[in-house]
């Protein structure tokens, strides 16, 4: 007899490019259409799809910093739907975008925005290189562990011009009361990993991307992860929780 598949388990596909199809269709109104973040405690947060979609009035104060200080030719690591990557090429930049996601690919193609699917580690050939490197909506995530951590950096320094600087945005793990968080970060103790690191699927319906890991790290864990990189930290501007940390890459 052939196998058969789990009805408790969602189909694999792009739940992420799913949920901004959607969004987008709606015409990315708040409140209309929510994502899924589904973490492998069993821990199910729902987030509304329009902040993929949202101007600068709608980015926390330090995004806003971020892409002002953004110089040269740009490049926008997992762009999503483009709301960061579309006012960088409003503003003058020569922007690109890099994303994974098939479906926030073409979304932000069909909203003006020149990106290439691809991932950061596999960006493909011919991107060139780039005076800055934008991780913005927390995508210093995607540092992922401890132990993916040195091949994301030297896939980011191979982009990067010489003297290039990368604006990250992260979340500081340590900055929670919330007892789930808390109990999370012991677990990942005990599995010899760092407390912020998440592993995480986008659900919608009953699709679901595969299981991801995104690091949430402080900025002394970041520090640290540096150390043997092609890059240093040389600043950190916060908002809460949440900061951009300024990497500078050595020539």
């Amino acid at each position: 007899m052939g196998m058969t598949t789990d009805p408790r388990e969602p189909v694999p596909g792009d739940a992420f490019g799913a949920v901004l199809r959607r969004c987008w269709a709606s015409g990315a109104r708040p409140g209309t259409v929510f994502a899924v973040l589904e973490r492998d405690d069993g821990r199910v947060d729902v987030e509304d799809a329009a902040r993929y979609f949202a101007g600068p009035d709608g980015w926390i104060p330090t995004e806003r910093w971020a892409c002002a200080q953004a110089v040269g030719r740009v490049l926008d690591v997992g762009c999503g739907a483009g709301r960061h990557l579309l006012a960088l090429s409003g503003a003058g930049h020569d922007a690109v975008g890099l994303e994974p996601s098939a479906g926030a690919a073409a979304i932000a193609r069909e909203r003006g925005g020149e990106v290439v699917q691809a991932t950061v580690t596999q960006p493909g050939i011919g991107l060139g290189a780039f005076d800055t490197i934008m991780m913005l909506g927390n995508n210093l995530g995607l540092l992922g562990s401890r132990e993916r951590a040195p091949e994301v950096l030297a896939s980011l320094a191979a982009l990067a011009a010489p003297w290039a600087r990368l604006l990250g945005c992260g979340m500081d793990p340590y900055r929670t009361a919330d007892d789930g968080h808390l109990a999370y970060h012991a677990w990942n103790i005990e599995r010899g990993r760092l407390p912020g690191q998440a592993t995480l699927r986008v659900r919608d319906g009953a699709m679901a991307t595969e299981w991801f890991d995104y690091l949430f790290l402080s900025p002394d864990e970041l520090a640290r992860l540096l150390e043997d990189s092609p890059w240093s930290l040389s600043g950190v501007e916060w908002e809460g929780a949440s900061y951009v940390a300024v990497l500078d890459h050595a020539a």
